[in-house]
């Protein structure tokens, strides 16, 4: 399944994989939330509430779709974070695994705290 993901400036694309989370995110759609940023990841609430799955990380490649199952929201990391070592994504906790954006992840650099963000099929 393929998301968009709108924010003022612009929008990418991401393509998700067959998980329980990532359908319960698909189920929900389209949503609106309220963008916040933490080093150079963006994450926003969601309308689902999921439990860890196996395969569930703490470190990820750029671009990658995280759900960060603690805060109930979309985790989006493009880069380091406070809690990285040197160039590594690494979230504050370990994420569920959905899929990944499509296209540059810097794209996500736009994102100011507060933006707006808009989820939909894509």
């Amino acid at each position: 399944m393929r998301i968009c993901i709108s924010f003022p400036k612009g929008e990418i694309f991401a393509q998700l994989q067959d998980t329980l989370t990532a359908n319960a995110l698909i189920s929900a759609l389209p949503f609106e939330s309220s963008a916040s940023t933490w080093g150079e990841e963006v994450y926003f609430s969601t309308p689902i509430s999921v439990k860890l799955e196996p395969g569930a990380r703490e470190v990820v490649e750029p671009g990658t779709v995280c759900f960060w199952v603690q805060g109930n929201s979309l985790a989006l990391p493009f880069g380091p974070t406070p809690v990285s070592h040197g160039d590594e994504c690494r979230l504050v906790t370990r994420v569920n695994i959905l899929g990944a954006l499509e296209g540059d992840a810097r794209q996500l650099a736009k994102i100011a705290d507060g933006d707006a963000i808009s989820v939909s099929a894509a």
